[in-house]
């Protein structure tokens, strides 16, 4: 069969894995769902954990080249379990799919490259490691280097595009929820164990058509695991990844329903300088769309500025899109059309920074019905 052929299947064949995790009580059989006590550990958590159905590795950039031109980026590492216990001990058995995305906002010139793959691990085209951070599809990776930094790598050679860049903690890391217990819906089992680098120093490089360009900026990190998506009457989320200037940094999200409605277990964290942090339940924010922006190529209509208001901590600010068209359509790999990209921060008290916003189920289908 051939390569096109094969992807062509394997794509028919993610659906369907990500469908017996989307719209539907959770039914896992072998594996292993997200429960509130299991305390989250670093580095040891950075590691695949092929128990759980679902996983993945998100990074989002907002870098400078030397001479001030402004670049996002995104790259981003799923796992999707299709058989826990696969019939056959062959390496080509299919246990788990590995799909991947890389986007570049180059917002001076209002470019956005975005491409995706799946593969699954076979010959070792993809995989992730169980005991240390080493996740790779195709020569897409992300590494620990011994000095516990991380090196993020992507190209595409024939558009002329890579990423390569050091990415340093700070020291800081938080566990979102309760502990890292990240409850997404009512259902026993809709959660996941969910955790953040929120302020990673990033220093490398960035080709674009060819042109390589040193880079030095912010990463922000989040890390999921569990074994289920959405539940019936979610359609999708917005999801902010905010890095402010005077040090604080700000994850919100919430879970829009069909009718209209907010879900109740939308929530964020609020990570103070000292790495201190203040959960946000449903009640604690309010998130007003200010601004759409309308898609030529899918006529998708998403928000692209809002005004976030967080009374309790006196933190009220605009989201802007750094550029407006930020859209990611994945026919290669999870099929699912949404919205991601870097975005500006400005606000009252002279608030300011710069993050990434995520946009799904605006494509006129509920996320959890493109999954089935």
């Amino acid at each position: 069969m051939s390569r096109r052929g094969w992807r062509g299947r394997m794509a028919s064949i993610v659906v369907l894995a990500l469908a017996l995790c989307a719209g539907v009580s959770v039914s896992v059989g072998a594996w292993k769902i997200a429960e509130p006590g299991r305390a989250m550990t670093l580095p040891a958590d950075h590691a695949s954990h092929p128990d759980y159905k679902i996983e993945w590795w998100y990074y989002t950039g907002n870098v400078d080249t030397r001479d001030g031109r402004r670049l996002g980026f995104q790259v981003t590492f799923f796992r999707v379990g299709v058989d826990e216990q696969p019939a056959s001990a062959s390496r080509w058995a299919l246990r788990d799919l590995y799909m991947a995305h890389f986007a570049v906002s180059d917002i001076a010139a209002a470019k956005f490259h975005v491409f995706d793959r799946l593969q699954r691990t076979g010959a070792g085209w993809a995989g992730a490691a169980t005991d240390r951070l080493s996740v790779w599809n195709g020569d897409w990776s992300v590494r620990s280097n011994d000095d516990g930094s991380q090196q993020l790598h992507a190209v595409e050679k024939e558009k002329g595009l890579s990423l390569d860049v050091r990415l340093t903690n700070t020291g800081r890391w938080v566990a979102h929820g309760r502990d890292g217990y990240s409850q997404k819906g009512r259902e026993v089992g809709n959660a996941s164990h969910y955790y953040s680098l929120p302020r990673l120093t990033t220093n490398g490089t960035i080709a674009i058509e060819g042109q390589r360009y040193d880079v030095s900026g912010l990463t922000w990190m989040d890390h999921e695991f569990g074994s289920s998506v959405l539940e019936a009457d979610q359609i999708g989320w917005d999801w902010f990844g905010l890095q402010l200037e005077d040090g604080r940094d700000l994850m919100l999200y919430q879970m829009r329903r069909r009718d209209g409605s907010i879900d109740p277990f939308s929530s964020g964290t609020l990570i103070a300088r000292d790495g201190s942090t203040v959960h946000l339940s449903r009640e604690d924010y309010t998130l007003q769309v200010l601004e759409t922006w309308r898609s030529p190529a899918t006529n998708a209509t998403y928000p692209i500025r809002w005004r976030v208001t967080i009374p309790a901590q006196h933190l009220a600010f605009e989201v802007r899109a750094a550029m407006r068209d930020q859209e990611l359509n994945t026919p290669h790999s999870t099929g699912v059309t949404y919205w991601e990209g870097a975005v500006d921060v400005a606000g009252d008290q002279n608030v300011r920074g710069r993050g990434y916003l995520e946009l799904t189920g605006y494509n006129g289908v509920p996320l959890s019905d493109s999954l089935k």
